[in-house]
């Protein structure tokens, strides 16, 4: 089974901590990612780029808006994610649970649709 691991954290936070503490996450991130590809469940994975830099598109009354940054104003924000293959949920909270930022934010762990079920 597919499923997304959605990273969630407070992004000012990370975009304030000082050199040295933003390079230990790095290197948990980068120990975390070859843990996936060591154990063949790594599919696509990325890190986001800031809110400051999203474009939001919805249509209302029939117009197309489009808004720069985020549409919602939260504590948190959507960081990165790893698309994994795994046998289970289980597995998949496993993984999530062993993500760096499953310490200090919120970490979704969701099933992707497979094609035949479309």
């Amino acid at each position: 089974m597919q499923f997304a691991i959605l990273i969630y954290s407070n992004e000012e936070a990370m975009l304030k901590a000082d050199p040295a503490n933003k390079q230990q996450i790095l290197a948990a991130y980068q120990a975390y990612t070859q843990a996936l590809q060591s154990s063949g469940s790594l599919g696509p994975w990325s890190r986001l780029r800031p809110t400051a830099s999203a474009t939001t598109v919805r249509i209302a009354d029939g117009k197309t808006q489009v808004l720069n940054g985020p549409f919602a104003d939260t504590r948190e924000q959507l960081g990165g994610f790893y698309i994994i293959d795994v046998p289970d949920l289980d597995a998949a909270i496993g993984w999530a649970a062993r993500c760096p930022s499953a310490a200090i934010g919120t970490i979704e762990v969701r099933p992707i649709w497979d094609a035949k079920d479309y």
